[in-house]
């Protein structure tokens, strides 16, 4: 048998490996600390659940959704509003099935084989299968110490820049753990203009950020929705891994591209995990600030003790992770 071409220098996703390596220690009888994929192991808040398991019982319910339900849209406004003071219009959202959907499509409705995807390194694997998949090229950047992991854009080659089509951005990030000052998101704005590249920033950490500070949006920065979008997932802020919801959100353009091509892959998202994103949005956020209390103490507890016996560790600015 002869494969695709796009599959040949793919080997199996990380996280699946883990996971296999995983079973086979607790197979064994051992106790595993499992330090792999990020997935909460933190529960909904019970309003979330609620509505979740009232909306699932219902017939109804387990049509195709097709589309986004209008007030899951209008939730979404209110709550970008309200959180980051960003005004977005009914155009100017997409519901996803999670941000890995449309970190995995979304080069297919910007890039055309062979054109440069400026991607963080290291990165969220997806970040560079996603854009591998749709055939266009790679171009690493570092996230180095010197810069408090913050992309450099000055050290992008001016000749690079004016090769590429599209740029992914994420802060807090994953895997190092840093956040990005707002003076950055003005000057990536300024750069995505100049070169003409699309700006991709996945934004799915914004909660989780520690030592009393708020996590911010690219869209919040004048001119952002002129150049690109952002994603963002209930997945973390309100664990809720399993129901697959997620939100491009910012420029109409190319969220009408990516919902034309969504067309084709899908039909929406099932409507019990609508009901309950809007339950998630719309209720009392005190369980987003428990969920990171949480993870607060448990980072203070990981970076301290490794401390203790001679592993220093820089305590992470935000996200999950280590």
């Amino acid at each position: 048998m002869e494969f695709s071409k796009r599959t040949n220098g793919l080997s199996s996703a990380i996280f699946a490996q883990l996971e296999q390596r995983k079973q086979e220690q607790l197979a064994k009888g051992r106790q595993i600390i499992n330090f792999s994929i990020g997935t909460p192991d933190l529960p909904p808040a019970p309003h979330i659940m609620k509505v979740l398991q009232e909306e699932a019982a219902k017939p109804e319910n387990y049509i195709y959704a097709i589309r986004d339900l209008p007030e899951l849209t209008e939730t979404v406004q209110n709550w970008y509003q309200r959180r980051f003071g960003v005004h977005l219009e009914t155009d100017e959202i997409l519901a996803m099935n999670g941000s890995q959907d449309g970190l995995s499509h979304i080069s297919l409705a910007i890039t055309n084989p062979g054109d440069l995807v400026l991607t963080p390194d290291p990165c969220y694997p997806i970040f560079s299968t996603g854009p591998q998949l749709a055939e266009a090229e790679l171009y690493p950047i570092s996230l180095l110490k010197a810069n408090n992991y913050v992309i450099d854009l000055d050290q992008i080659p001016a000749s690079v820049a004016q090769k590429a089509k599209l740029m992914i951005v994420s802060y807090p990030n994953n895997p190092v753990t840093a956040t990005a000052p707002y003076d950055f998101y003005e000057k990536l704005v300024w750069f995505a203009k100049k070169y003409d590249i699309i700006v991709l920033h996945d934004n799915a950490y914004c909660e989780l950020v520690y030592d009393g500070k708020k996590g911010g949006s690219f869209l919040a920065v004048p001119g952002a929705k002129d150049v690109g979008i952002e994603f963002n997932s209930l997945s973390k802020t309100y664990n809720m891994p399993g129901c697959r919801i997620s939100f491009a959100l910012g420029n109409r353009k190319i969220i009408e591209r990516f919902r034309t091509l969504k067309s084709h892959l899908d039909y929406g998202i099932f409507l019990p995990i609508q009901k309950a994103a809007i339950a998630a949005l719309n209720g009392s956020q005190e369980c987003v600030v428990q969920t990171v209390r949480a993870y607060e103490i448990r980072r203070n507890l990981i970076a301290d003790g490794f401390g203790e016996i001679g592993w220093k560790i820089n305590k992470p600015q935000g996200t999950m992770f280590i």
